[in-house]
């Protein structure tokens, strides 16, 4: 079992976030496999609550996702945890993130590795993350508001790709700027029924691993979605049998 060591608070209501951050790790994210002490303490030190919407950031802390507006939402911590591990990051990795949402996600990252750059096609969520971050203090971010499916080649190759939507196949681009040996984990299948995969490049072709998590997230839009050479095309994407919000499938978010 995941136990926390004991910290001192500085006020009151810093405290009182600090516990809820903890025990928000202890409840809903250590009990269900995710054992990454680096993942588990960067969980319990980011304030979840500064990338939810005011009104509810009274429910920031529970087990379930949030919308965020524009059909968007922040992701069940579960499966942030979950999909961080399968990720693997190291403090040398350079990261793309496909889809910035709130910039929560972007914030562990962060935390793990020596640069993420995150793109977002909705521009008032990647303007918003990009605030919230720079607040915090998060000098080792890139937030572009920018088609997510082409992936970044100005930056590329990275060490680490994260897709934060559901799609029936890897947008070619991003299997394209992963580099040899690198990993890249997305929601797969189509709606209502996708899988946690994990990607592998090797020096010939890639490798994909079942994470064996069904999951639910908003679907993955742009010029390549679905892996092809145009919206919906299927032109050679590594492709999926098992999806956007960042629930688990079945729970109520």
């Amino acid at each position: 079992m995941f136990v926390m060591s004991p910290r001192v608070a500085r006020d009151p209501v810093e405290g009182r976030e600090e516990a809820m951050r903890r025990e928000m790790v202890v409840r809903f994210v250590a009990p269900r496999g995710v054992d990454d002490p680096r993942v588990l303490e960067v969980m319990s030190e980011v304030p979840r609550h500064r990338f939810v919407p005011e009104p509810l950031r009274a429910r920031a802390y529970g087990d379930h996702s949030l919308p965020i507006g524009y059909g968007q939402t922040i992701s069940q911590p579960y499966v942030v945890g979950l999909m961080t591990q399968r990720l693997a990051v190291s403090p040398e990795h350079k990261v793309l993130e496909v889809g910035s949402g709130s910039g929560y996600q972007t914030a562990i990252l962060a935390r793990l590795a020596r640069s993420v750059y995150s793109l977002e096609r909705i521009d008032e969520l990647a303007r918003g993350a990009a605030a919230t971050l720079a607040a915090m203090g998060f000098h080792n971010v890139s937030v572009k508001a920018f088609d997510g499916t082409y992936g970044y080649p100005a930056a590329a190759p990275f060490d680490r790709i994260l897709v934060t939507a559901g799609t029936d196949a890897v947008p070619e681009p991003l299997l394209a700027q992963l580099a040899v040996g690198g990993r890249l984990v997305a929601p797969i299948g189509p709606p209502g029924r996708q899988r946690l995969r994990v990607i592998r490049r090797r020096k010939t072709d890639y490798a994909q691993e079942d994470g064996g998590e069904d999951v639910t997230f908003v679907p993955l839009l742009g010029r390549f979605a679905g892996g092809g050479e145009g919206n919906g095309g299927e032109g050679g994407g590594v492709k999926g049998s098992g999806s956007g919000s960042g629930s688990l499938r079945g729970r109520t978010a």
